[in-house]
């Protein structure tokens, strides 16, 4: 597990992020969630959206087998997640490569 979210006990969604990503990216709250219980798990820290409070991204899958973007930021040991969808092709092969490094294939 990723020390970013080690402690973390929970979820928040309050009313601005708790339909968003289905309307947007038809993306569950459940799957957000899921995500983070998945492996591979890739967590890295969102610089480039990290004016007002530290965001991270972070590219897993569901239970389903779904491959997703999720950015998200730690409200106290909280998940807080800002958006969700599938992973683009930069994204995919990130992930790809990540399960090839960690993986071995036996003949």
């Amino acid at each position: 597990m990723s020390k970013v979210i080690a402690n973390c006990t929970g979820f928040e969604w309050d009313q601005w992020n708790l339909d968003k990503n289905w309307h947007l990216h038809q993306v569950t709250n459940s799957e957000c969630e899921e995500v983070f219980f998945n492996v591979p798990l890739i967590i890295a820290s969102d610089t480039k959206h990290s004016q007002k409070e530290q965001r991270f991204y972070a590219l897993g899958q569901t239970d389903t087998g779904r491959w997703l973007f999720i950015a998200f930021t730690i409200k106290d040991d909280l998940i807080r997640v800002i958006s969700a969808r599938d992973m683009n092709k930069r994204e995919t092969r990130k992930y790809v490569a990540r399960i090839q490094r960690y993986t071995k294939f036996r003949e």
